[in-house]
């Protein structure tokens, strides 16, 4: 993250996410496939680790082989195109998702926010969870109990973040606040409510 002058002067926390030029690679229709999106392609990617369906759409486009390849609805494009930084506005609102940070195998404190145990006096259980279950009568914990486990890892969505700037040339979107996942990470980024 670094931080961004407003127009008013406030001083504000942004992320900078460089958006590739996205390669047009299929286009969904109504009457082929009964929905309207487009398949886009980014992120080089060896020819020897692309399948053959994958190459074969690649040479009739002309084009090196992608690693990613994403499905976009409510974005309009021709199959060879591209897709960039230019289709956002200053001012936009956006969700941004991507794999989070993995944070391994962790307690109820740091994973759900419990609260601890007495950590004086001899006590025993600091960090501990505590009473998983009821009594007698269900004689089971119930399904969804927060419990320790794998933490982070998985997709994660940050809703509803401003557009701050937009550099088309240099492939570049500036959003207000940050963002799931470390440093490199390959996000989706669309408008709100689309």
């Amino acid at each position: 993250m670094t931080r961004a002058f407003q127009d008013d002067g406030t001083l504000v926390g942004v992320t900078v996410i460089e958006v590739e030029p996205n390669l047009v690679t299929a286009v969904r229709t109504p009457d082929d496939d009964g929905y309207e999106a487009v398949q886009v392609g980014f992120g080089p990617a060896k020819s020897s680790r692309t399948n053959r369906a994958h190459a074969g759409t690649f040479t009739k486009l002309d084009a090196p082989p992608r690693k990613y390849l994403r499905e976009l609805r409510g974005v309009t494009g021709e199959v060879g195109g591209t897709i960039g930084a230019d289709v956002f506005e200053v001012g936009d609102r956006v969700h941004v998702s991507s794999t989070s940070k993995g944070k391994g195998f962790q307690g109820t404190v740091k994973r759900h926010g419990f609260g601890r145990g007495p950590v004086s006096h001899g006590s025993h259980n600091v960090r501990a969870p505590g009473s998983a279950g009821a009594s007698a009568d269900p004689a089971r914990i119930f399904k969804g109990q927060k419990m320790p486990g794998q933490m982070g890892n998985k997709t994660a969505t940050v809703r509803n973040l401003e557009v701050v700037a937009v550099d088309a040339e240099k492939g570049e979107l500036w959003v207000r606040g940050g963002v799931p996942g470390g440093r490199n990470a390959v996000v989706m980024i669309r408008k709100a409510g689309e």
